[in-house]
């Protein structure tokens, strides 16, 4: 049997933002049967432009592209800016929505989950993001999301929340759309 193979999207792009520590706890831990990939380099992708789209598409999102076709899954962390999700998670997602419903996140499972350092752990941003996920053809699984509040210290040090964050994974894994729709 293979590994369900997950694809991270994270929304920070600093090197050791919570996001990106969190990312790398749950490919850390991934359960057994999971492969988690994290993707670098959302920063080199053009704010996406139907002009520089097409065939001779830019080189880093065609290559983001093909590293999402070719997943079972795709889950996003991501924090919150200012009330919403970060601007590099969202042009990921514009380029991985065309050409408009056929683009390489249409009908991949798809979840979000990370942390933010107010009371509501980020849950606009994650609500933004199931949206924009869900209208570029996504299978949005909703019951699938963590947004962690990091007001109270380390959150990667508390068993129970790294817990929730693995359990988040496993629950995207074994996510079967036929079911889902029954």
């Amino acid at each position: 049997m293979t590994d369900t193979r997950v694809l991270v999207l994270v929304g920070s792009l600093r090197a050791d933002s919570l996001n990106r520590r969190i990312a790398e706890t749950i490919r850390d831990q991934a359960p057994a049967g999971v492969s988690v990939e994290i993707v670098d380099g959302l920063e080199q992708l053009p704010f996406y432009n139907e002009d520089l789209d097409g065939a001779d598409a830019p080189a880093p999102a065609a290559a983001l592209r093909t590293r999402v076709a070719g997943a079972d899954r795709v889950l996003a962390v991501t924090p919150e800016y200012n009330g919403t999700m970060p601007a590099v998670l969202n042009n990921a997602i514009d380029w991985l929505s065309r050409p408009f419903g056929q683009g390489a996140i249409k009908g991949k499972p798809f979840a979000v989950v990370g942390a933010t350092p107010t009371p509501y752990g980020g849950k606009w941003a994650h609500e933004d993001t199931r949206r924009s996920a869900r209208i570029a053809g996504a299978a949005v699984v909703e019951d699938v999301v963590v947004s962690q509040s990091a007001l109270e210290g380390d959150i990667l040090a508390d068993p129970e929340v790294v817990g929730r964050l693995v359990a988040a994974v496993q629950a995207l894994a074994a996510y079967q759309p036929e079911t889902a729709a029954a």
